[in-house]
């Protein structure tokens, strides 16, 4: 399975739920933890200001119901799919660019740090002076994506 960005995160949670996911890579994934999505990631500046009140809100509105994640951290975790990463279901492939003005790269960093302590098979591929979508290393990051499907799922 692959995922950029939100697709990342949904890969991951598949890649926590589903043992027929063998494999996954994952571009510049939203794939931090909710302290770390509530707290410092906003994306306010890809929203267009018609967007239905529910989707900028989301944060406020279960911080309401079940307080922060610093407050309340058995919910936040209990949802998180970085709190089961021992239950990947096989190899991942992390790519996020340095620069990312999207997604925090630290997202990446962490996620590549709780699979290596969980004894989880993890490549990260991470890229200097390129942006959200890997614009300037589409090529190279391409390539890694397909030979690490290669090598895990022929």
């Amino acid at each position: 399975m692959w995922g950029h960005s939100m697709g990342g995160g949904i890969t991951l949670r598949s890649m926590v739920i589903s043992k027929d996911i063998k494999a996954g890579v994952i571009w510049a994934g939203v794939v931090g933890s909710y302290s770390d999505l509530v707290n410092n990631w906003r994306r306010r500046d890809w929203m267009p200001r018609s967007a239905p009140h529910w989707a900028t809100s989301w944060r406020q509105n279960l911080i309401d119901q079940y307080g922060t994640p610093e407050q309340n951290p058995q919910f936040w975790n209990s949802i998180s799919a970085n709190s089961y990463v021992k239950d990947i279901s096989g190899p991942i492939q992390l790519h996020h660019a340095k620069d990312d003005s999207h997604v925090p790269f630290n997202f990446s960093e962490k996620l590549n740090s709780q699979l290596q302590e969980a004894n989880k098979l993890v490549e990260f591929c991470p890229y200097e002076g390129d942006d959200h979508n890997l614009t300037n290393s589409f090529d190279t990051a391409m390539e890694h994506s397909v030979e690490f499907f290669d090598k895990y799922l022929k």
